[in-house]
């Protein structure tokens, strides 16, 4: 008998260490890790530098309270800031925290234009979090099912269609966009190139808000540390979470101008958020990234594993696309492929099925060894499906 409750369907294994790629179970054996805690361990296990970080910062203080000012936070706010070209930052524990702060500080944006009833919109097939305000502005039916009714003040328009976004400009309660880069849960949705510019110049002729939701494509997974980066833009409001802890659980919600100044004393909040640990952990991670030059890592075995996925697939007739942005690549079947996550399992290879496309988040750290193995593998899984 279990005594948690069943929310998880976890597969049959568990895992007691692990270091670099790779994770060892309780019975001795060992797993590539191509799925990285669904892109949160972007520096791989035991990465001995956060492993120190841990350490040290554990014996000297861990938590006090954000009554006190906690210099780890104000540093790392700063660094945060100055990397994405924003101003101001909330920290929290988890990315779904992070959108409930980006999801209020629009509310607040509304309220001060003196809009009573301010509405978000955002995309079908996103996923932007399990709280009541997140999973409605989750444009999933299927994760909002049984949870009904949901909060009211979100519109959700198709993912990539700038038209679509456009069709409400005459609405004047809409207060903001909230979009994911690229669409992670429904499968590595990736949009045309010039489509986030186009929606900020619909939401700065509007003075609508435009928020980014960065907690998967965000910390380097794309090649840059910031997916947004690639249209040379800087959202009103940006939110962090997944890789910047590498396992230690932190978001963030980082903002810029007028959305910046919105949260005032008492306005909102967190226990945990943003405490000395956590801090000196995400601070001890970016500086890894910079350091070992992980960006350019990405983007080079990004690169290396989508084109060979598409060599060894060409004339794979089972096989409908094949999409990736740095070390976030998905592989889109034209049948239902849920079978293959135990298949890789067998082959001690960890990955994640949506839909019907095999996901693939792999640590920033992988090397050429680990991406053949992962090749190989999926090759031989598509191939005897």
């Amino acid at each position: 008998m279990s005594y948690l409750m069943s929310n998880y369907a976890p597969l049959e294994v568990s895992f007691v260490k692990g270091k670099g790629c790779y994770l060892v179970d309780s019975k001795g054996n060992q797993y590539l890790d191509a799925l990285c805690g669904v892109g949160v361990t972007g520096l791989g296990h035991s990465h001995p530098e956060i492993s120190r970080a841990i350490q040290s910062q554990s014996q000297k203080v861990i938590h006090t309270s954000n009554w006190y000012h906690i210099e780890h936070q104000e540093t790392l706010a700063e660094k945060l800031c100055k990397l994405s070209k924003m101003d101001k930052a909330f920290f929290g524990n988890s990315g779904a925290e992070a959108n409930e702060a980006a999801i209020k500080i629009a509310r607040l944006h509304g309220h001060a234009n003196n809009i009573d009833n301010p509405i978000i919109l955002t995309a079908n097939q996103s996923f932007h979090g399990r709280t009541m305000a997140t999973l409605s502005a989750t444009g999933n039916p299927k994760v909002q099912a049984g949870f009904y009714p949901l909060v009211s003040e979100f519109i959700h328009v198709d993912f990539n269609d700038v038209n679509a976004i456009k069709a409400h400009t005459n609405n004047a309660n809409i207060v903001a966009v909230m979009l994911e880069p690229i669409q992670g849960e429904s499968g590595v949705i990736i949009p045309k190139e010039d489509y986030l510019n186009q929606v900020q110049s619909i939401c700065q002729a509007n003075d609508w808000l435009l928020i980014l939701d960065e907690v998967q494509t965000g910390i380097g997974r794309t090649g840059k540390l910031f997916a947004h980066q690639y249209n040379k833009i800087t959202p009103d409001v940006l939110t962090l979470a997944k890789g910047l802890g590498n396992g230690v659980p932190i978001g963030a919600c980082l903002a810029k101008g007028k959305a910046a100044k919105l949260f005032q004393p008492g306005s909102h909040g967190s226990t945990f958020g943003g405490n000395p640990l956590v801090c000196k952990t995400a601070l001890a991670v970016l500086g890894v990234i910079e350091q070992d030059k992980l960006l350019k890592n990405a983007t080079e075995m990004g690169r290396y594993l989508t084109s060979n996925f598409e060599a060894k697939l060409t004339n794979s007739n089972q096989v409908a696309e094949i999409r990736g942005k740095g070390l976030m690549i998905a592989i889109e079947l034209n049948q239902d492929c849920s079978s293959l996550l135990n298949a890789a399992l067998e082959k001690k290879l960890l990955i994640n099925i949506t839909g019907q496309s095999i996901r693939l988040l792999p640590p920033l750290i992988i090397g050429k060894a680990e991406a053949d193995i992962m090749i190989n593998t999926i090759c031989e899984l598509i191939d005897a499906l």
